[in-house]
């Protein structure tokens, strides 16, 4: 148990700006997120413009898509359990993700997509004395714009790619006064930080149909250095020491994405999906101040990160039936990239196992619309010599219109 309260001192600012984790978003769409994203091979609508923009190339060309939804995120409690003083519990956090899509008509061997997309973001908030010290509120917004293009190469063979407009914000309050005075800490130092960024990066795919049933898909998203700027207050002992420009920089990891569909009769296809995510990254967070104030050393020390990459299995299963319905559904497995020596409040995060379904009923011809349920189950994690993680994970439902004209 000492080394929460030596940590309390150090961790006080640990993280004010974490990419994603186990919290980012890979469903930015209705047929994703009832498929757990085992949809990279094998996508037929708007959403391909950011799934594998190397497929738009293989729909119909006389044809615009359009599709646009929502998703609301609900984000149970994480229970820390150790000894009474040290334990808490999480706010619960009810946050909606929007998300559009677009492709055009096909320009000769050419065609173009746009998606406004929101891929990763967290909040959490904590009013427990120990776990306040550390993330009374951590919030994080991540937007993205990104419009692609695709080439046919030939009848079975495409490329793709695409350039990331992101802007991100966070937000993050900590206080350890209340854990100070139950002896829980070793200062009583407070901070209350905002940043925000405009960052670029790119997106490149692969599409190859060696046979009208089959399809084979390799996807590459770019690592981008969120570089977050913004203004720090610091306080110790209730006195305000800092108020001025504050900086850290983040990565939003690359991932590469490896995928195979099969079709049968035109009515049942299958569709397997291996992720890799470069979250190593993230070997440390160093906070740079250039004003002019007093920063003690636990506001101003690199924090370890060293976070590791991992790899994500996914599994979908989408069935045309007669009656105007497409019924999908998904599994996944899914790593968590944080080491046990350097998980923190502000992310408890574990290893998952992803459970989704969903449908999409053809109004017309040219509309469509369904729902769609996912649920991420996050493992308990013991913390050696601390105590145990326990619930959070997530449960996120989507509803979805698209349209062809």
């Amino acid at each position: 148990m000492d080394r929460i309260v030596r940590g309390l001192a150090l961790s006080t600012i640990t993280s004010s700006v974490v990419m994603a984790g186990g919290y980012k978003i890979p469903e930015q769409s209705l047929n994703s997120m009832a498929l757990s994203a085992a949809y990279v091979a094998h996508t037929s609508g708007a959403d391909t413009a950011y799934f594998n923009p190397a497929n738009m190339a293989f729909m119909d060309g006389g044809k615009r898509y359009v599709e646009g939804g929502i998703t609301l995120a609900h984000l149970p409690s994480n229970e820390f359990q150790s000894l009474p003083a040290y334990s808490g519990e999480s706010e619960v956090e009810d946050i909606p993700i929007p998300f559009l899509h677009y492709v055009s008509e096909a320009m000769g061997d050419f065609r173009w997509g746009v998606s406004l997309v929101v891929p990763g973001g967290l909040t959490k908030r904590w009013t427990t004395p120990v776990q306040k010290a550390i993330a009374e509120e951590f919030t994080l917004k991540v937007i993205e714009l990104n419009p692609s293009i695709s080439y046919k190469v030939s009848d079975h063979f495409s490329v793709g790619g695409g350039v990331r407009l992101i802007y991100s914000e966070g937000v993050v309050q900590s206080n350890s006064a209340d854990a100070y005075n139950q002896q829980l800490a070793l200062a009583d130092i407070a901070r209350d930080m905002e940043g925000d960024t405009f960052e670029l990066g790119y997106n490149l795919a692969l599409a190859y149909k060696p046979t009208s049933d089959i399809n084979l898909a390799v996807t590459y998203r770019s690592n981008i250095d969120l570089d977050e700027e913004g203004t720090a207050t610091l306080y110790g002992g209730g006195d305000q020491l800092y108020h001025d420009d504050a900086s850290v920089s983040v990565p939003l990891p690359a991932a590469l994405n490896l995928a195979v569909s099969k079709t049968w009769n035109d009515t049942f296809t299958l569709e397997f999906n291996y992720e890799r995510t470069f979250w190593s990254e993230y070997k440390a967070l160093d906070f740079e101040y250039t004003g002019t104030g007093i920063v003690l050393a636990p506001f101003d020390d690199p924090i370890a990160k060293d976070w590791k990459d991992t790899n994500t299995f996914r599994v979908g299963a989408t069935i045309e039936m007669a009656n105007k319905i497409t019924a999908m559904m998904g599994f996944a497995i899914d790593e968590t990239p944080v080491p046990e020596e350097t998980i923190g409040f502000e992310l408890p995060d574990s290893d998952a196992k992803v459970f989704s379904m969903g449908f999409r009923y053809q109004q017309s011809e040219d509309l469509s619309l369904g729902a769609a349920f996912l649920y991420d189950s996050k493992e308990s994690r013991s913390i050696k010599g601390l105590g145990t993680f326990h619930e959070g994970g997530a449960f996120l439902t989507t509803v979805g219109v698209a349209y062809e004209y």
